[in-house]
């Protein structure tokens, strides 16, 4: 305790804390300094009591304590004494330092309170000496107090009516030096009193008068407002002016409007000249050039749609700086025009008899139906100049045009709260988007159909053929130009790299510092159903159609159509549908960030509808090519006496043909569809032999009994044979490979050769001609099918149906046909 005492307080506040506490509670204080409300303990034993006995205390320790207990109970004792004594004596002498500061500061008081005292007993001296004087002077002029009130007033209804006489005076002088508002103020000061004694004559001419001056002073404010040339100052007071000379404010607000309609009709005027159309027969011929070639595309090698070749109208301005123009005449003067109408009649405070005809509710009425009328006329001039931009070429000037006519329409929101131009603004803006939309979406249908018809061209330009011989014309097609590849890799390049140029243009309208992307609409709808839906997929959808239009019967436009086109496209249709759409499609969500907040097309759909596109046109093909092989095989057949024909000695150059252009057919296939799926081909398939009849292979057993007297016996062998035959359906659907191809054109062809055979009646030679050119068709056309089996049944039927139209069945020996086929 003593070595804790020594340590001192200032340096160790928690102990500051304890001692103080430890007084507090020696004296029976709580934390406010106030004795605690508790009992007074009776019990003499409570050392903190106040009946405490110190007797009783030690007896009661004596007794119940053994004396280490009493011991260390003494020590206990003796170290909170001389802690109390410790802190006692530092109180002191913290206390004594203050106490010595404030004998001082009480010493100081008294001598300050002694010279205090010297002074007000001085004030008072002379306040009294001043209330003496002060009774003395109104005791003296007591007497003319009253005349001097009387001939004050009459003074200052001397001057008043001096004043009134010469206000004509001052107002005529107001007048000459143009000072309108000292003027106006004047005459308001006079107003009432003139009207109160205007039955007196003499104050009756001075009204007159001063009414004939007002008059005049009116009229010089009406020209001056009309005039309209100065500054925005002087118009605010002019216009406060007439209406302090109760000029009417809805005339005033009209004659300020139709002033501002002036100036910005002719703005409109101005306008409207750089929008001017041609002549109205030029402007029928411009039109009728501009369907055909406007918006036609360029070749495929061109990156970006070609912009019209036609001028605008307005040939000698751009859209942007009709903008420009319109912006800084129009848009301009409206706004100088809306602040200067509201600072006049609006937004100026209104004093006195004015602040009562509730002046700017009816100003601000009168200006919203201003702004919405000639606005209403400067939309459409913009709608109309917007609508000339027809060429696709550039659509940055076109995006910027509008970006700088939607961001001045945003003053006049400011200026102008609650206003519908801003509104009717942004409607102009996405109707020029969507337009532009639709014009992308045309370009693109149009460099499309110019491709295909560079396809065409490219197909009938005389090229060299597999075999190495030159061919032209429309034949060529079947002949499978090398190029065909190439053809198709460019035709689907230049469509890919086209849609990109134009997402690229249409992205324009999104971009982050155009200040109307932040839109709603183009944030959404413009990106899912504008360019996903409207562009993209209507010309997915597009391109699918016009492929499946080729398809056509002979005789309408796919009559016309090349073989090798039909090939090209239902391969670029497959291809759209097994990568290109989901690859266009993702490129357009990813770029427009498209959120398929309304319905889409899936990408499934289009996939399913392309995949369509690719079976009919392939189909076609088949059915095409099947005809055009079927149509050498029926003039062979109808234009040839097969009764009197003489002994074959070759094979007929009709069959060679047919295996040629087969063979060339193969090819073209090939570059362009996978090999497929073949059946095992037996190891003697060119080498197989025909009996005369279908339905049997013992040629001796039936070759003596058969003559035209007894058909039935090798009808009915031939139908009991086709009832354990696979039923050859000529006319299905082909699958996406070579062979399945092949097969169908085969098949069609085969069929057409045996339905002509079956309405001709044969002689001997005949027959054996129709054997040596079955042989020579069987030797080379069963490795183009999936099943050899197929070429063999059909050409079975072909021999047998020739065998059965023959008047004298007497076939060849079928080492003669080899011999003559091999040499053939």
């Amino acid at each position: 305790m003593d070595g804790e005492g020594s340590v001192p307080v200032a340096e160790d506040p928690a102990r500051r804390r304890r001692v103080h506490g430890m007084l507090k509670l020696y004296y029976g204080l709580n934390e406010e300094g106030k004795a605690p409300e508790q009992p007074e303990s009776l019990d003499p034993c409570d050392i903190n009591g106040p009946h405490f006995d110190p007797e009783l205390y030690l007896n009661k320790l004596r007794r119940e304590c053994s004396l280490t207990e009493l011991m260390d109970q003494e020590t206990c004792m003796v170290r909170q004494i001389r802690s109390l004594d410790s802190d006692m004596q530092t109180l002191v002498y913290e206390n004594y330092n203050k106490f010595i500061s404030a004998t001082d500061t009480i010493r100081k008081m008294k001598n300050d309170f002694k010279k205090m005292e010297d002074e007000m007993d001085c004030l008072s001296a002379n306040m009294a000496a001043i209330t003496e004087f002060s009774a003395r002077i109104s005791g003296t002029l007591q007497d003319q107090h009253a005349q001097i009130t009387k001939l004050s007033g009459v003074h200052t209804l001397l001057r008043k009516l001096q004043f009134l006489f010469e206000l004509p005076a001052r107002l005529n002088k107001c007048l000459e030096l143009q000072a309108y508002a000292q003027a106006v103020n004047t005459h308001r000061r006079a107003r009432c009193v003139l009207q109160q004694y205007s039955h007196l004559p003499s104050f009756k001419g001075i009204q007159d008068d001063c009414h004939a001056i007002m008059d005049k002073l009116a009229q010089e404010l009406r020209q001056k407002f009309r005039d309209g040339g100065s500054s925005a100052k002087d118009l605010s007071e002019c216009v406060e002016l007439l209406l302090q000379l109760d000029e009417p404010a809805e005339e005033l607000c009209d004659k300020f409007l139709s002033h501002a309609r002036s100036r910005l009709e002719s703005d409109l005027q101005g306008l409207e000249a750089e929008i001017k159309p041609y002549p109205s027969t030029a402007t029928k011929d411009a039109s009728a050039h501009g369907s055909s070639s406007a918006t036609a595309p360029g070749s495929p090698s061109d990156g970006s749609p070609k912009s019209s070749s036609l001028p605008s109208p307005a040939s000698n301005t751009d859209i942007l700086e009709f903008i420009d123009r319109g912006c800084n005449e129009f848009v301009s003067s409206l706004c100088l025009v809306i602040t200067s109408y509201q600072e006049l009649f609006i937004n100026h405070a209104q004093k006195g008899e004015l602040a009562s005809k509730n002046i700017p509710q009816m100003a601000n009425g009168k200006l919203h139906a201003f702004v919405d009328d000639l606005a209403a006329r400067y939309f459409m001039l913009v709608e109309r100049r917007i609508q000339e931009e027809k060429g696709v070429g550039d659509n940055s000037l076109l995006v910027r045009a509008l970006d700088r006519f939607h961001r001045r329409l945003q003053a006049v929101a400011k200026l102008l709260p609650g206003s519908a131009v801003p509104n009717k603004g942004t409607e102009i803006v996405i109707r020029a988007a969507t337009e532009r939309v639709k014009q992308y979406l045309s370009a693109l249908q149009s460099f499309y159909m110019d491709s295909l018809t560079d396809v065409r061209q490219a197909l009938a330009t005389p090229r060299l053929s597999v075999a190495g011989t030159s061919v032209a014309g429309p034949a060529s097609g079947r002949d499978a130009p090398t190029s065909l590849p190439e053809l198709l890799s460019s035709l689907s390049a230049s469509i890919l790299n086209q849609i990109k140029s134009v997402l690229a243009s249409v992205h324009l309208f999104t971009a982050k510092d155009i200040t109307f992307s932040n839109k709603p609409y183009f944030k959404g709808e413009f990106c899912s159903q504008g360019v996903r839906e409207s562009l993209v997929v209507s010309f997915i959808k597009f391109v699918c159609q016009s492929s499946r239009q080729f398809c056509e019967t002979a005789g309408d436009k796919g009559g016309s159509t090349p073989p090798a086109l039909l090939l090209l496209l239902s391969r670029l249709c497959l291809d759209y549908e097994t990568s290109t759409i989901s690859y266009i499609l993702t490129l357009t969500d990813e770029q427009f960030l498209v959120q398929h907040h309304s319905p889409v097309t899936p990408v499934t759909t289009l996939c399913a509808e392309a995949r369509e596109a690719a079976q009919k046109l392939l189909n076609h093909y088949v059915k095409v090519q099947g005809l055009i092989i079927s149509q050498m095989l029926r003039k062979s057949v109808e234009t040839r006496d097969w009764v009197n024909t003489i002994e074959p000695r070759n094979v007929r150059a009709v069959m060679k043909r047919v295996v040629e252009d087969t063979t060339s057919i193969d090819v073209q296939v090939g570059l362009l569809y996978e090999e497929g799926v073949r059946k095992a081909h037996s190891s003697d398939s060119s080498k197989r032999t025909f009996s005369v009849y279908s339905s049997s292979r013992q040629q001796a057993r039936y070759a003596a009994s058969y003559t035209p007297s007894a058909p039935m016996d090798t009808n009915l062998l031939s139908n009991i044979h086709k009832l354990f035959s696979e039923r050859i359906d000529i006319f299905s659907s082909v699958e996406f490979n070579k062979v399945s191809v092949m097969t169908g054109i085969i098949k069609i062809s085969l069929k057409t050769f045996l339905e002509c055979v079956r309405l001709r009646t044969f002689g001997r030679y005949g027959l054996q001609q129709i054997q040596v050119d079955c042989h020579y068709l069987q030797m080379y056309l069963w490795r183009f099918v999936s099943d050899e089996n197929l070429v063999h049944f059909l050409l079975d039927e072909i021999v047998g149906s020739a065998a059965h139209r023959c008047l004298d069945p007497a076939p060849m020996e079928q080492s003669v046909i080899e011999v003559i086929c091999e040499r053939g």
